[in-house]
């Protein structure tokens, strides 16, 4: 059965925190946040599936403002893709003060919905209807951030076998962590389920937080602020009647900040008095906590002690390691070269070389400064940014095309401004580390420069996307600067391959540097202005050259 999908656009769930919503500072509670944030999603799901949806997972999530009672919370949500039987759901939450009319962000957060089948029939869902620029950003976003959700796992394991072989614990001034668990049972009711009598997803998040919060507070003495949640999944679902059972425990403190784990189980009548828990649902969830001055409290250490403890205690540093790479890496919108390659950001480096990449495309403003043939140069300058597309029609086919410009080993055969390149790490079939090295401007003074490039490749998944090769710096600690060669960066680079027909495409190829590196400006990595057109000449001949032998 297929479901027809709506029109794009938000559904917006306006809310005044009133009394009944704050906690002891004032400040509305993080569970009836997570609450309406649940609430909201849900109908943008169910809008695009036209049949009822439960909450499958919630991002990390990390809240950047608090809103106070009497001021006037703002949530909207919208499908940004649809994947056959699940949906990613965008939230965007802000606060107004309606005496200043002052708006800030909230927090920026992504789940994912997926459909319940009414009978034993399977239902597929439409592509979501793309109405905006915007709608076409997030949609092709929405298939790297699945990614990076599958991929989390893997990420972690590495990790916590990094963390294992650091056996060390601290003796003195530390907290046995068993005396901050947390124990608290819920009554599943019909107002915490929806018209089919299963369990709000926002619900069970709320009670998490509840219980969370009185867990930190026996650590910390105060009273916690939620500042930041990773990864809600839900496991299974539960229903009106059953038992909930929830249980917390401190896993772990960094100077600031703690992060409780929170893992609940369900049961029905006949599993209650059998004790067959299901597992439902785990999550961690990160405080900190402040005195009357608003100033941040430092929290003791805690000392694990039973083998199930030390695992947790690794795995708190693990995911804050996963934590601060995402944060840092998934804000795509800034330029951050020189990016440090490591276990726990592998991923999101990855995300983020492919999101900037999309973002640059997406810009408008651009402005066509050159035609020639089948070549047209198009240049966008943003304060001392200055961004360079190139358009050329090559008569290839599109997949012929990506094959032959994703491996940068072939560049040195169009592009007269590569001298060397080698593959440094084969980090998967779709990212390559690269070690690149380019002859000095025509100028004087000026040495050879050398790049470390991460290129990311993606291929579509419909017929309208185009194929991704993205190109920026990172750093290797393995390749230390030389003073054979001057560093240098690529903040954002790539191509973006469109297919015309099963013999033809359109190559796009964008550039993005600071004033600093006019002399450098690319049609590969490293050309000169005048060479631009020249180099992408060479370009089209070697792929319609190549593609002509496949």
């Amino acid at each position: 059965m297929e479901r027809s999908g709506a029109a794009g656009g938000w559904v917006p769930m306006c809310q005044r925190v009133l009394p009944a919503h704050a906690n002891h500072r004032g400040e509305l509670s993080a569970g009836q946040l997570l609450k309406w944030m649940d609430a909201t999603a849900c109908l943008a799901a169910e809008k695009h599936a036209g049949v009822s949806c439960v909450t499958a997972s919630m991002d990390d999530i990390q809240f950047e403002e608090a809103a106070r009672v009497g001021q006037v919370i703002t949530i909207k949500a919208k499908v940004n893709r649809a994947f056959k039987t699940s949906m990613e759901v965008g939230i965007n939450i802000t606060v107004q003060d309606v005496l200043t009319n002052i708006e800030k962000i909230v927090s920026v957060a992504y789940a994912t919905y997926v459909v319940k089948p009414v009978g034993p029939e399977k239902i597929e869902l439409e592509p979501v209807k793309l109405l905006s620029a915007e709608d076409h950003l997030e949609h092709a976003l929405a298939t790297e951030r699945k990614r990076i959700r599958l991929g989390y796992q893997e990420v972690f394991q590495n990790l916590m076998q990094e963390s294992n072989k650091e056996e060390t614990f601290e003796e003195e001034d530390t907290i046995s962590a068993d005396l901050t668990h947390v124990q608290s049972i819920e009554l599943v009711q019909p107002p915490h389920a929806n018209h089919h009598g299963n369990t709000f997803g926002g619900q069970i998040m709320a009670w998490m937080e509840t219980v969370a919060s009185i867990s930190a507070s026996r650590l910390c003495r105060s009273y916690p602020i939620l500042k930041s949640v990773s990864m809600f999944k839900f496991w299974g679902p539960s229903v009106v009647g059953d038992r909930l059972v929830f249980n917390a425990i401190v896993n772990n403190t960094f100077q600031n900040s703690v992060e409780v784990g929170v893992r609940v189980e369900a049961y029905n009548c006949e599993e209650w008095i059998k004790n067959q828990a299901r597992h439902i649902n785990s999550a961690y969830l990160i405080f900190n906590s402040m005195n009357d001055k608003g100033e941040l409290l430092t929290f003791p250490k805690i000392k694990p002690i039973t083998k199930d403890s030390v695992r947790r205690y690794h795995g708190a540093i693990a995911r804050t390691r996963i934590r601060l790479a995402r944060k840092y890496m998934l804000s795509a919108k800034e330029d951050k070269p020189y990016d440090l390659w490591e276990k726990s950001n592998q991923a999101y480096m990855s995300y983020s070389n492919i999101a900037t990449l999309t973002y640059l495309a997406a810009k408008t403003g651009w402005e066509v400064t050159s035609t020639l043939n089948n070549i047209k140069i198009w240049t966008r300058e943003d304060g001392d940014v200055l961004s360079f597309k190139v358009e050329m029609q090559v008569k290839t086919a599109s997949h012929v095309a990506f094959s032959l410009l994703s491996d940068f080993t072939y560049c040195q055969q169009w592009d007269k401004h590569f001298l060397t390149c080698e593959v440094l790490q084969a980090v998967s079939e779709e990212d390559k580390i690269y070690y690149v090295t380019s002859p000095p401007p025509h100028m004087s003074g000026h040495q050879p420069r050398d790049f470390v490039i991460l290129v990311s490749r993606r291929q579509p998944l419909e017929p309208s996307e185009p194929y991704i090769v993205a190109v920026k710096s990172v750093t290797l600690t393995s390749v230390p600067l030389s003073s054979e060669h001057c560093r240098s960066e690529i903040l954002c680079a790539g191509f973006q391959i469109y297919s015309d027909s099963s013999s033809s495409c359109r190559v796009y190829y964008f550039n993005q540097m600071t004033s600093s590196l006019t002399p450098y400006l690319a049609a590969g990595l490293t050309g000169s202005l005048n060479t631009i057109e020249d180099t992408a000449l060479e370009c089209i001949k070697f792929l319609e050259l190549k593609g002509s032998k496949c």
